[in-house]
């Protein structure tokens, strides 16, 4: 019987062995058993001298790294970016420096609410967060399967992502929890409606679109500054799972979005994804109708049209998953001359969040593991020391800045792209949002954007979740959702009804 290439893994690799193997320990040693301890006698105790055994212990005992808190179960691979429209009037950055070029890239998928063994087939966004390994160091596109989120204040996302989780009485999750915060907080709804639509179980990790999600600001060489949003689009075409069939492969194949994609590449099926930008002028922003830096809205694209920049291609699997999946760490703040963050509250907070998270979860030093490497830059700076530092700790180079023993200085490129003005005033104030315009976006998802046979699905996928909630809870939630339609409002109420009925 044929068996697929994730099954026959082992298989190919003894299969291009090219010379013998003698195991060795963490230092180096050759080992000479591995299969019995060092006792006195033959039934006696190990000995404290069994130095092979304690290091095969201390190592196993500390081979799990912390869990990441969300994005905690996904997939990736590797392979490249190719420019294939000329963007330079609007971007300096390298990537986009030329047509034709190409940049080395690596990706993970991931779902974001469950934990490490969770199934790829939940209900859930799909993280699409996107490594480029540039001349001017990593570059990090951290986003979604989505163009907007939850929320637009980051102080609420530990809140937001607490509610994904289990609860922590019963360690069970909990309906009550989620639509309680997502009744209570009206900005969700544009983005609760894209969940439990269609696109809340993609058909893996391959059918799917991935956005940048947040507005960035892009830099011409001449210095001057647009705005600008990401779109990957999916060559394969959408697809995605119905409820039942997602529940089905929850149960059979919990793994089944990174066996997909591992497959797909391994048979040559290298999977793609087209980029789009859309750009707004600084002009546009201050008269758009509504804020274009609030993670929770759209850039209409009949007024900012996509504009086709090029085309990334994975064709290379993970060697190792731990080394090149598990260890990956993506961060927004990982950024290059030419691309520059928005005023987006949520990117501002996520700025400082990934890559604190990772300080923590992998070490300070997290950017000199291989995957993490911006190999293709010198690193010269003033950083030293630290956990598991595993370079040559930059020598004898001094480590304070100025100094006049060569030390590195500044870029006058990076200066120039870096510095571009941006006009910022204001009160200091803890700001409020939670009626900015919370479902005039929605209502255009819903009648515009869903044909009726989507529509009916997703009024059947929020009850199908929503009935487990308090009815005090789905009273509120439904009050929201009449606020995009009237007849969606109307539909959910009829469709809990039934439930309550069902269950007397």
């Amino acid at each position: 019987m044929s068996r697929n290439p994730a099954e026959n893994q082992l298989n190919l690799h003894r299969n291009n062995l090219k010379e013998s193997n003698t195991s060795v320990t963490s230092n180096g040693a050759p080992v000479g058993t591995k299969t019995a301890t060092v006792t006195a006698g033959e039934r006696g105790p190990v000995l404290l001298q069994d130095v092979h055994f304690l290091d095969e212990l201390a190592h196993f005992d500390r081979e799990r790294i912390p869990e990441r808190v969300v994005h905690a179960k996904g997939g990736g691979a590797f392979g490249y970016f190719e420019v294939t429209h000329d963007i330079t009037k609007f971007c300096a950055a390298k990537v986009f420096e030329k047509v034709g070029k190409k940049t080395p890239m690596a990706v993970r998928f991931s779902t974001v609410g469950g934990e490490s063994g969770s199934a790829d087939t939940a209900r859930d966004p799909r993280g699409f967060a996107l490594k480029f390994y540039t001349e001017d160091g990593v570059w990090d596109l951290v986003g979604n399967n989505t163009p907007i989120f939850f929320i637009r204040d980051p102080i609420l996302f530990p809140s937001f992502i607490h509610t994904q989780k289990r609860n922590p009485a019963t360690h069970l999750k909990d309906a009550d929890m989620f639509w309680d915060f997502i009744s209570l907080r009206p900005e969700t709804t544009h983005q609760v409606m894209f969940l439990f639509a269609d696109r809340g179980t993609p058909d893996g990790f391959r059918f799917m679109n991935g956005y940048g999600s947040h507005t960035f600001k892009m830099v011409n060489a001449a210095g001057n500054p647009i705005w600008c949003k990401f779109h990957f689009k999916t060559d394969q075409g959408i697809k995605n799972l119905d409820a039942k069939r997602a529940d089905e492969l929850a149960g059979s194949d919990p793994d089944y979005a990174i066996r997909d994609l591992y497959n797909s590449i391994a048979k040559g099926e290298f999977p793609s994804w087209t980029l789009y930008i859309q750009v707004m002028t600084f002009e546009q922003a201050e008269k758009t109708s509504f804020n274009p830096f609030d993670l929770t809205k759209v850039w209409p694209q009949g007024e900012y049209p996509l504009i086709p920049v090029g085309k990334m291609v994975l064709d290379r699997n993970p060697s190792n998953y731990f080394a090149e999946v598990e260890q990956i760490a993506f961060a927004p703040s990982h950024l290059i001359p030419g691309i520059e963050p928005s005023p987006d509250k949520m990117l501002q907070g996520r700025l400082f969040s990934y890559a604190d998270t990772h300080r923590h979860r992998l070490g300070a030093n997290y950017q000199q593991l291989p995957v993490n490497c911006p190999y293709r830059v010198s690193i010269k700076n003033y950083q030293r020391d630290g956990p598991m530092n595993s370079t040559d700790n930059q020598g004898g180079a001094p480590n304070y800045y100025p100094n006049s023993f060569g030390g590195p200085e500044p870029s006058v490129f990076a200066h120039k792209l870096q510095n571009t003005q941006q006009p910022c005033a204001g009160t200091i104030h803890r700001f409020e949002t939670p009626d900015d315009d919370n479902f005039s976006q929605a209502t255009v998802f819903y009648r515009q954007v869903l044909d009726q046979a989507a529509r009916q699905r997703l009024v059947d996928n929020i009850v199908g979740h929503l009935k487990n909630a308090s009815q005090f809870i789905q009273e509120r939630a439904v009050k929201n959702f009449a606020q995009v339609d009237a007849d969606f409002g109307r539909l959910l109420n009829e469709g809990l009804k039934l439930q309550r009925s069902a269950k007397m």
